[in-house]
Parts: structure tokens; C-alpha cells; sequence
């Protein structure tokens, strides 16, 4: 299943994403380019031509075809600030799977979409929204995935991600499309590893 997948990574680069999680550690956006660095790699493998990434706070920025090369620069052109518009960077990527899907340029597998955040949304209707509508776009079940992931241990988030995961089939969603992670999940993994782990799921 990993080979004739596109992937694409939304990072979140919110004010929130300077903190450091453990004292003295690193801030998460560190660990989220770290990760990055990995999981482009490993998709590299199986798709030369790189991941597409974005960065969002307020606004978002898409970058394409990212090789593992470019990650240092793209993390050096941004720093985190601002709040967390997610539902309009996740609307621009579904409708671009959807678009490409409509010229026949998607992957006979479908895409992976991981998400790396740490907060909840600014409007986390519009997101549910989003999500509701790719799902009844969409013809079978595994051809587009939203997987979540949860950096630094946000109680609000955890839960807005849970309701993600468990609860957008009954508010009308097509497809459980959602899949998440949060810190707890993780114990003793790298962000690194789940990233790797989500797309071998």
C-alpha cells in the first residue's frame, strides 16, 4: 500500500509551537522538522518526485515536491507565530487531491495527509465540516486518509482530535476517514517513528 501513494504534511507553526516539552528539550518545532526530515525521506523511497508540505498558522504556505534536502530551508523560511487555521489549509489539500484525482494524476492507491499540531483549531466546525464533506466525495474508504498528530500535551486538543477519530461517521461523514495520535500514544516513539508508523499503518 505505501508504494503508488502520495503523501502530504501540514504542520502547524502557531505561536504554541516555539514551547519546548520537556525543560531544556527541544521545542516541538524543532521536533516537527526533525520528523519531517525522516518521514521525507522514507517517502522518497517509494515517490522520487517528494511529499507536498505545508505550513500554517493564520495563513498557510504549500511547498511541492519536497525532498528531504529542501526540509532545512523550508523550517529556516518559517517560524512559528500566530493562531491555527486548519480548516482552510486542510480544504486547499483535499481539493487539490480531488482535482489532480478528476485529471487522473493521483496515485492508484490514493494520499495520506498527516497533520502535525499541537493546539486545537481556531474554528473546529469548520474543520469538522471540511472533513465531512472530502469523506462524501470520496468513492472507497481507503483512498484519502487524514491522520493526526498531536505534539505536546494540549488536554483541549486531545479531545477535539478524539472526536475526530470517533465521532464524524454520526455527525454525517461517508467514511471514518480520521485516524489519531496523541503524545500519550506515543510513550516512548519519536515523532519520527509514528510519522513512520502512520504511513505503514
Amino acid at each position: 500500500m505505501l508504494q503508488n501513494r502520495d503523501y502530504t504534511l501540514i504542520i502547524d507553526k502557531s505561536g504554541s509551537m516555539a514551547t519546548p516539552d520537556q525543560k531544556g528539550g527541544k521545542s516541538r518545532w524543532v521536533a516537527a522538522q526533525e520528523s519531517t526530515f525522516a518521514l521525507a525521506a522514507k517517502c522518497e523511497q517509494f515517490d522520487p518526485d517528494g511529499i507536498t508540505l505545508y505550513v500554517f498558522s493564520g495563513r498557510f504556505k504549500r511547498y511541492d515536491n519536497v525532498t528531504s534536502s529542501k526540509v532545512s530551508q523550508i523550517f529556516q523560511e518559517n517560524d512559528p507565530s500566530g493562531t491555527t487555521d486548519l480548516a482552510s489549509v486542510l480544504k486547499n489539500a483535499t481539493d487539490s487531491y480531488f482535482e489532480r484525482k478528476s485529471r487522473g494524476e493521483t496515485k492508484p492507491n490514493g494520499e495520506t495527509i498527516l497533520v502535525i499540531t499541537d493546539g486545537e483549531p481556531d474554528d473546529r466546525k469548520a474543520v469538522m465540516k471540511v472533513i465531512i464533506e472530502v469523506s462524501r466525495r470520496m468513492e472507497r474508504d481507503e483512498e484519502l486518509g487524514i491522520s493526526f498528530i498531536q505534539v505536546g500535551t494540549d488536554p483541549q486538543a486531545t479531545r477535539f482530535l478524539k472526536v475526530l477519530d470517533d465521532e464524524l461517521q454520526g455527525a454525517g461523514a461517508k467514511f471514518d476517514i480520521c485516524d489519531t495520535i496523541t503524545m500519550e500514544d506515543m510513550e516512548e516513539l519519536s515523532l519520527s517513528e509514528v510519522l513512520l508508523n502512520a504511513i505503514n499503518d
